[in-house]
């Protein structure tokens, strides 16, 4: 009998089960990412009682939202490699070895 590579499991976000087909490789990540879910959901509803299941959800995925984005512009090397460019460039037309 052939293992199926994808497979269900449920995980539970806050108070609401979540039955999703995942590949089996992925599993981990899955369980992870709940774990954090429900971190930020479980300090939320700590912080902000009687709010519901659907606000301290929203206000977790706010929040793993905003640290990805920050993540994502902190690690932005663009600015960086553009700085290099110019100062290259300018060693090499101080140096006189710029390409003709």
């Amino acid at each position: 009998m052939e293992v199926s590579e994808d497979f269900t499991i449920t995980l539970r976000l806050g108070q609401q089960p979540l039955s999703i087909t995942i590949r089996r490789e992925d599993e981990e990540a899955y369980r992870a990412a709940e774990k954090l879910i429900n971190q930020r959901y479980n300090s939320y509803a700590a912080q902000y009682p009687d709010q519901g299941n659907e606000i301290y959800l929203c206000m977790a995925a706010l929040s793993i939202a905003l640290s990805l984005k920050k993540n994502e512009f902190r690690n932005d090397t663009q600015p960086f490699v553009d700085s290099m460019k110019r100062m290259l460039d300018t060693l090499d037309e101080t140096l006189g070895t710029k390409a003709q």
